[in-house]
């Protein structure tokens, strides 16, 4: 779907299978958020395609955080142009977390590795200008990337419509999740909030009602 001029959605929609919703920006450099995992990539390969664009298209490949729902399909594009990057935290849990991933994936770390890790602050690739914003909680390097421009936020597992991520993995930290959730809450127009789950908030008040309802609902339990 498209949500805005230079801007796509491949939304997870299954009730059943867990998987997470990728975006793409397509404004002069192609660079596509959070892959997913590599069995369900046809769903975004599709999307692609019907845009016209094929992977070797894609300049670069961003994950807001490493879990496998999220990066595993990276493993597609290593013998291709694009790049990949992940916060140097995430990185460091991925290491950690490497005989899990072998015995339940049969993924080896090393096809994760990231050719440059992303750090807060300004991102500016081929005249794209993103924020990135470390936002733990979810994970130790978890991040959240803003584009001013199109007033996009790619919030990945921090927050969602009505939700937010969980806390109790590897390097989930409850009290880190709300504060993250807080600052986020704090940046002006935002006009998008693109979750890694579930439906997209549009509308600069429908956000700022969501992280008033999202704090309201949920931080008193974690």
């Amino acid at each position: 779907m498209q949500i805005t001029d230079g801007l796509h959605g491949f939304l997870w929609d299954s009730p059943r299978v867990n998987n997470c919703n990728t975006y793409l920006i397509d404004a002069g450099v192609r660079i596509l958020i959070d892959p997913g995992h590599t069995a369900y990539f046809d769903h975004v390969r599709h999307g692609l395609e019907a845009l016209g664009i094929m992977l070797e298209d894609i300049d670069l490949v961003l994950g807001t955080h490493a879990h496998p729902d999220h990066v595993e399909a990276v493993t597609l594009f290593r013998e291709l142009p694009a790049r990949f990057a992940l916060h140097g935290e995430e990185w460091r849990l991925v290491e950690e977390m490497a005989p899990l991933l072998k015995a339940s994936l049969g993924v080896e770390a090393s096809v994760l590795k990231p050719d440059f890790f992303i750090a807060e602050g300004p991102l500016n690739v081929r005249g794209v200008a993103l924020h990135v914003y470390h936002a733990p909680g979810h994970a130790p390097g978890g991040v959240c990337l803003h584009w001013p421009e199109t007033g996009a936020l790619f919030s990945g597992d921090l927050i969602f419509a009505g939700g937010l991520g969980r806390t109790d993995l590897p390097g989930g930290d409850a009290e880190a999740l709300k504060a993250s959730i807080r600052r986020m809450a704090g940046l002006n127009g935002v006009r998008y909030l693109l979750p890694g789950h579930g439906p997209i908030v549009e509308g600069v008040e429908a956000v700022r009602r969501n992280f008033e309802s999202v704090e309201r609902a949920w931080f008193a339990y974690i």
